[in-house]
């Protein structure tokens, strides 16, 4: 079994600052165990916002029981530059989410479902999304840019979510990117 390598990253909430990827994932796996008959939907997504000599980018991390709270995390990345090219901008946050999603590793996301597993015929349910800050309307400047970065979420096996439906980077990463 190979051993994926886990980036030095370091995650925070409102409660908790410096968590290691390694205690995000025991958070997520604690609130899942809480209730495993829960319907669980673990979401990425990533925002940035071009300050005046560098660009901020939030990637967060949302572990949701529907209509039963969730738990929550970001990670900060800056850029020491305005990044103004928007194509560069959105497929650097699709990279900042991919990065975060490709820690969940297999035999990480096999612990997660072996979790809710066993009640699957009670109701019980893992979905894992991507979280696009995009949206396909025609006014939209980002509009161009939906195929392709839904295509790189399907190729690593979450489900793509664009605006209006993508609140974990439209909403909760964009609130830390200001």
């Amino acid at each position: 079994m190979s051993k994926l390598k886990v980036l030095n990253y370091t995650f925070q909430n409102l409660s908790q600052k410096n968590m290691s990827f390694e205690q995000v994932f025991q958070h997520i796996m604690q609130f899942m165990r809480n209730d495993p008959n829960g319907n669980y939907r673990l979401m990425f997504g990533t925002d940035s916002q071009v300050h005046s000599y560098y660009t901020r980018f939030i990637t967060g991390i949302v572990i949701q029981r529907e209509k039963k709270g969730v738990w929550a995390c970001i990670r900060k990345t800056v850029v020491p530059r305005k990044m103004t090219n928007l194509h560069e901008r959105i497929s650097y946050e699709t990279t900042l989410t991919e990065e975060v999603v490709s820690m969940f590793s297999d035999e990480r996301k096999n612990q997660l479902i072996d979790i809710v597993l066993p009640n699957i015929y009670k109701g019980a349910s893992l979905a894992i999304e991507g979280h696009i800050d995009i949206g396909s309307g025609n006014r939209n400047k980002t509009s161009i840019f939906v195929n392709e970065m839904v295509a790189r979420m399907e190729s690593l096996g979450v489900e793509p979510k664009i605006k209006p439906d993508s609140f974990v980077a439209s909403s909760y990463a964009n609130r830390y990117t200001k």
